[in-house]
């Protein structure tokens, strides 16, 4: 197989792949760490009145937990350049969207921006498996 890429197309793609793989892994960590502080004490996180989902902190506190240690072993084999990584990021970054919408009433701007984080994985994941093609 031929490689038509130009030397500045891979580095684009290195770099993304890098981007992609760091971000996950410290999300992880931190989806690792709001699970840790919301299973340990139900008091830590204070909800808004009135919300669609009632959810209780400490289950969700474990499911975040056991996203964010996905999230940390996925970004560390992305970053040594492990193909199934990347489509087994994109799904840990949806799964952590999704759980961290279901927590929005709890921490409204930490959720949004690690949501915002999430989506800009899915991005370069994405972007990165394109140029793999």
């Amino acid at each position: 197989m031929v490689d038509n890429t130009t030397p500045r197309e891979r580095a684009w793609a290195e770099g993304t792949g890098i981007f992609a793989g760091t971000i996950l892994a410290t999300l992880g960590v931190f989806q690792f760490l709001e699970g840790l502080s919301a299973a340990a004490k139900d008091d830590v996180f204070v909800r808004t009145q009135n919300y669609l989902f009632d959810v209780d902190v400490n289950a969700w506190g474990w499911v975040h937990m056991l996203i964010g240690a996905a999230a940390v072993v996925i970004g560390v084999c992305v970053l040594l350049g492990q193909y199934w990584a990347m489509v087994a990021g994109i799904c840990v970054a949806v799964l952590s969207a999704l759980a961290n919408f279901a927590f929005l009433p709890f921490y409204p701007f930490w959720t949004l921006a690690i949501i915002a984080f999430d989506l800009a994985v899915i991005w370069a994941m994405t972007v990165m498996m394109g140029q793999r093609r």
